[in-house]
């Protein structure tokens, strides 16, 4: 006798199911869609900062090269390894993610409101930092220590 859960769920009409598979199949090309455009949108950031756009696909490296692009270090990138530690190594990964982000936006001439839209609404911001009118302007634009100014 199957249980009460299990029962509702195989009581369920054909066009029930298949309405459920189509919500799903949506569900799906709309989050595949989102994932294109932001990926397009790195692929131009990282062209605009000088480094292989192509860089922009490949999975981990793809940190690596964000990393340098805000000024720190392609180690960085291992801060990926403390999502393991249950509850603090997420916390501590999610902080090194958006002091990038935040570095990245600032670089670009940005500030503290452009981050949040590129953290919340990533599928928008990465294409206008890629496509619009920003300029790379590397560490001599965000003040940091022993940055060296460009030269004109």
């Amino acid at each position: 006798m199957p249980t009460p859960v299990l029962a509702a769920f195989t009581s369920l009409p054909p066009p029930a199911w298949a309405a459920i598979g189509a919500a799903i199949m949506a569900y799906f090309f709309v989050g595949l869609a989102v994932a294109a455009i932001v990926l397009v949108g790195k692929w131009k950031v990282f062209e605009k900062a000088g480094q292989p756009g192509w860089a922009a696909i490949v999975p981990i490296y793809n940190l690596v090269i964000l990393f340098r692009i805000s000024g720190q270090s392609g180690w960085w990138a291992l801060s990926l390894l403390a999502g393991v530690v249950p509850i603090l190594g997420a916390l501590f990964f999610l902080v090194v993610l958006i002091r990038m982000v935040h570095r990245i936006s600032v670089r670009f001439g940005h500030g503290a409101g452009f981050t949040c839209g590129l953290i919340l609404l990533s599928f928008v911001f990465w294409p206008i930092l890629g496509f619009g009118s920003s300029r790379y302007r590397g560490p001599a634009f965000s003040g940091e220590a022993g940055a060296v100014p460009p030269q004109l």
